[in-house]
């Protein structure tokens, strides 16, 4: 009987040390409580690039003036883009834009000389550029190994299209300087996206390469 009630005696301590230890972890800090005391990891490398411009596609995606106009920081990716623009147009890269909005048309860009040409643009919303759009059979026609990705909302689109890309096989260009998100947090987003393409993303990193527009050359 002694055995017995030392058994079950054991049993209710065990049991008690097991409540204890599920409630200390269910009280545990999540990231609300930690929002605060979150320290941002060092800033990625920065890399020089040389692309053919046979085998590379610029994707502009979502610069036009209903969305890029009110926003500063989309405002001041106009000048990088179009610099890449005009390198990637000489070098004989190809070229593919979105439009989003179901009326959208090429001379909604936010600057006349980065309007696309006759079958470069799609109307398509979404961060997913690839998803009912013709994106994916025109890089294959070209033979595209390399993308290099800008635009606007990019936490969205620069995600969605760029995971994308790398998921399928595409060695994918990051300009930092051609890349802008939306107020009132558009640097952190920006920050995100950049870090998320760059060093988080399974399966997608190793894919990505940070530069800036000054830094590309054809």
């Amino acid at each position: 009987m002694l055995n017995m009630r030392t058994v079950l005696r054991h049993a209710a301590v065990a049991s008690g040390v097991l409540i204890i230890a599920f409630a200390t972890g269910a009280s545990a800090a999540d990231i609300l409580d930690d929002w605060a005391n979150v320290k941002a990891p060092p800033p990625p490398e920065l890399k020089a690039v040389t692309l053919d411009g046979k085998t590379t596609a610029v994707i502009i995606m979502d610069m036009n003036q209903v969305q890029c106009t009110q926003n500063p920081r989309c405002a001041a990716t106009v000048a990088p883009i179009k610099r890449l623009h005009d390198a990637g147009r000489a070098a004989g890269a190809m070229f593919w834009f979105s439009l989003p909005g179901d009326n959208s048309k090429p001379s909604d860009m936010i600057d006349p000389g980065l309007i696309p040409h006759d079958g470069e643009w799609e109307r398509i919303n979404g961060p997913d550029k690839f998803r009912g759009s013709n994106l994916e059979d025109k890089l294959k026609a070209r033979n595209i190994q390399t993308a290099i990705i800008c635009g606007h909302s990019f936490q969205g689109v620069g995600i969605g299209t760029g995971s994308g890309l790398a998921l399928r096989g595409y060695k994918v260009i990051v300009p930092i300087d051609c890349l802008a998100s939306n107020n009132p947090y558009a640097t952190y987003l920006e920050q995100y996206a950049v870090w998320h393409l760059s060093q988080a993303a399974n399966g997608v990193a190793p894919h990505v390469t940070l530069t800036r527009s000054t830094m590309i050359k054809f």
